[in-house]
């Protein structure tokens, strides 16, 4: 056999081989693309869960939905099922269209109640969703405490806002509810304000002067408001708190 034969046998060989790798990559690649296409069935929030939520109560109230989505986007621990979530309570608010994931969910707290620091009382107050941060402060969060009102503190001009406790630990959160307030107007219209009660850890001044400041009939204040902090946020204490009103509003 000449060297000429033996050369065009090679380059036969290397060619079949060639289209059979390309194929191979192909065929591998198509495979892929379909499966990532492929619909598969998770299960998604269809109402807003709020974290301490317990599995059995979203069930209930219609808060899943299995909806069909490529396998490519299905987020790692989604589930398809709620039966295990049961017996488990949500960790974080979970929103709507967000898939339900096993990280989500932990054991509920111990029946025997909530677990206190020393030294701390747990009191619980309601709030509207803006003045919880729109449900992100959750069990474990630390908080800033605003409070706004009219004390009659001399030298001050009508309503202001002030300072009232840094560092609080938020111990647990409830389940939102609805609540009916008037809005105040001659035709006694109400509206329809989503609420949550929150629990916090506090001393016993720092009790007195919460609930002192709680919108309750007949208190000089008129709201509360939580605001999230963590290592890095950069508060003001009240004792050198400068109270905003309508007099320095706009400055410096």
């Amino acid at each position: 056999m000449g060297r000429r034969t033996l050369l065009l046998i090679a380059a036969f060989v290397v060619a079949a081989l060639g289209t059979v790798l390309v194929f191979l990559y192909a065929h591998n690649a198509d495979s892929a693309a379909k499966e990532g296409q492929s619909l598969v069935k998770v299960l998604v929030a269809k109402d807003k869960i709020e974290a301490g939520t317990t599995g059995a109560t979203a069930s209930g109230a219609g808060a899943f939905e299995q909806q069909e989505i490529p396998k490519s986007n299905v987020v790692q621990g989604a589930l398809s099922d709620s039966a295990p979530l049961d017996n488990l309570v949500a960790l974080v608010p979970v929103f709507p269209g967000q898939q339900i994931i096993s990280q989500q969910w932990g054991a509920s707290a111990p029946s025997a109640g909530l677990s206190i620091p020393p030294g701390s009382l747990a009191l619980s107050f309601q709030l509207g969703d803006p003045q919880r941060v729109a449900g992100f402060v959750t069990p474990g969060s630390t908080i800033t405490v605003f409070v706004s009102g009219t004390p009659g503190t001399p030298g001050t001009s009508g309503t202001q806002v002030r300072t009232l406790l840094t560092g609080i630990k938020v111990l647990a959160v409830g389940p939102t509810t609805v609540v009916s307030k008037s809005t105040g107007t001659a035709s006694g219209n109400t509206e329809q304000i989503p609420t949550a009660i929150l629990t916090l850890a506090l001393t016993q001044d720092q009790a007195k002067k919460m609930i002192y400041t709680a919108n309750i009939p007949n208190s000089l204040y008129t709201g509360q408001w939580f605001a999230l902090q963590n290592a890095d946020s950069k508060v003001v204490g009240p004792e050198k708190d400068k109270p905003i009103n309508g007099t320095n509003l706009f400055t410096p």
